[in-house]
C-alpha cells in the first residue's frame, strides 16, 4: 500500500484535461469547465469528489475506512469524501478523480476525451 498525500490528489487531478485549481472556501479546489469535481480539505488528509447520492451508501458501507461524508454538509450535495491515505494506490485515487471529472466535465470536454470514458458496463 502506498502513502497517498495531497501533493499526490494535485498532481493527478491537473493531469486531466481542461483542469485548473482555484481556491475556494481557503481550500484547494479542481475544476473542468469551470465545475468543481474535487478539493482537498483544510488538513490535506481528505478530498471531496462528486458521486451520485444513489451511490454513496454502497460505498460508505462497503469500505467506510475509505469513504464518508459530512453529515448536515454533504447529505443534499452529489459530494462523497475520501480519507487520502486509505487509498491503495495512485491508479484507484486517479480512478475516483477521473469519475469525478466525468461527472463534472462539460458535454463538449468530455467527448473530446474517450480515453477518460466510464469502461462499458457488464451484463450481468
Amino acid at each position: 500500500m502506498t502513502c497517498l498525500t495531497a501533493d499526490d490528489v494535485r498532481a493527478i487531478a491537473l493531469s486531466l484535461p481542461d483542469t485548473t485549481e482555484k481556491l475556494a472556501w481557503g481550500q484547494p479546489t479542481f475544476r473542468v469547465g469551470g465545475k468543481i469535481f474535487a478539493s482537498l480539505a483544510a488538513d490535506d488528509t481528505t478530498m471531496g469528489v462528486k458521486c451520485p447520492v444513489d451511490e454513496r451508501a454502497e460505498l460508505i458501507v462497503s469500505e467506510p475506512e475509505k469513504f464518508f461524508v459530512r453529515a448536515g454538509h454533504d447529505d443534499n450535495y452529489a459530494w462523497l469524501r475520501v480519507r487520502i491515505a486509505a487509498l491503495e494506490d495512485a491508479a484507484e485515487l486517479t480512478a475516483v478523480l477521473t469519475d469525478s471529472w466525468r461527472q463534472a466535465a462539460p458535454r463538449g470536454i468530455a467527448v473530446a476525451h474517450p480515453e477518460l470514458s466510464p469502461p462499458p458496463a457488464e451484463d450481468g
